[in-house]
């Protein structure tokens, strides 16, 4: 972890809610010159702090109706099964976010499909079949209530 004051902190929630900022308008929203701002930013971006920029796409405005959390069991805990899954994992463009859990479940997966069909095919067509996996419980989101990518800033430094 590196070491953040609050200049650093106004500049990181800045770029949190506008990853499109001009130099000079986060220099105006940090309190500090252009060329101090430059150096900060190229800073927290060459430690990889700052891990990128993207543009937030809307999933129902292209037509992705369904969120899924599926929870995965593998058939053996071993290294080589484990490692056959996370490559799995890779290349499925579907599975949004995939973590290794303590509990009931290895992994929970967070998917976004297009529709019902698609959740049916994407866990009885790949992940079942795979010889990685035993056991797989899906469940549908009925409603997001909450969706950020937002570090809460306040807490850190």
């Amino acid at each position: 972890m590196i070491s953040v004051d609050a200049f650093d902190l106004k500049i990181l929630a800045a770029l949190q809610d506008d990853g499109r900022l001009t130099n000079q308008q986060l220099a105006d929203v940090a309190g500090l010159s252009a060329s101090q701002c430059s150096r900060r930013r190229m800073r927290l971006e060459e430690e990889k702090v700052i891990a990128g920029y993207h543009a937030d796409l809307s999933s129902e405005a292209l037509g992705f109706g369904v969120i899924a959390f599926i929870q995965v069991t593998l058939a053996t805990h071993s290294p080589d099964n484990a490692k056959k899954f996370r490559t799995l994992v890779q290349r499925v463009h579907e599975i949004q976010e995939a973590y290794s859990l303590t509990g009931d479940a290895d992994y929970v997966l967070k998917a976004v499909l297009r529709d019902l069909k698609g959740l049916s095919d994407l866990v009885n067509n790949v992940l079942m079949p795979h010889q990685s996996v035993a056991h797989v419980r899906s469940s549908i989101v009925l409603d997001r209530l909450k969706e950020t990518s937002k570090l809460p800033l306040k807490a850190v430094g």
